[in-house]
């Protein structure tokens, strides 16, 4: 299905990073639903591309809540490793705020580095021909500042515990396939597809 993999969640984090402390043993029922609801949306909008080759591009509109169910569903379902929250709040003209919780627990940190963080940041969002840039403007590791540049650095550190690809902030990545663009409005996402 197109709405499976890691580059996905990354592009996801990317567009999609976090307000909560700490993680709920299990999340709740309504918001798997609700996740679960978006993921089969997705399922329509691709099968419709299959079938459609041609004619004006269509839109569907997600709310923040169902967005941040979504997100919350494929960390769950996929056993996001390092990733374990992602929420985002919804502006206008692509523009989002974020907070992301880490959890390192286990593994063997620089100095400094605590083993459950949040990061939270501001960026914008940039699609062009089915795919999606995240330009960050403000970042901050718990409540330090970071300079962007060390977040690739902390991607990286994330990837190599978790074996996968480290990609980066400055990468343009795959939206699912069918969809053309994304836009924000406040608290809510449009898909183009």
């Amino acid at each position: 299905m197109i709405i499976e993999g890691r580059p996905f969640v990354r592009a996801a984090a990317v567009l999609c990073l976090l307000s909560v402390a700490g993680r709920p043993a299990q999340l709740a029922e309504s918001v798997l639903r609700e996740g679960e609801k978006v993921v089969q949306s997705l399922a329509r909008i691709e099968e419709e591309s299959l079938r459609r080759k041609s004619g004006a591009p269509r839109r569907a509109e997600f709310s923040e809540s169902e967005f941040n169910s979504y997100i919350a569903y494929r960390i769950e379902r996929e056993k996001e490793e390092i990733m374990k929250e992602l929420k985002l709040r919804l502006f206008a003209d692509n523009r989002i705020e974020g907070q992301v919780l880490f959890d390192l627990s286990g593994q063997h940190l620089p100095a400094g580095l605590k083993p459950r963080m949040h990061l939270n940041f501001e960026a914008l969002f940039r699609t062009e021909n089915g795919r999606i840039k995240v330009d960050l403007q403000k970042l901050f590791l718990e409540d330090q500042s970071v300079p962007i540049p060390l977040f690739d650095a902390i991607i990286a550190f994330a990837a190599k515990i978790g074996k996968s690809d480290p990609g980066s902030f400055k990468n343009w990545y795959e939206l699912p396939w069918g969809l053309k663009n994304l836009r924000t409005e406040p608290g809510r996402v449009l898909v183009y597809y």
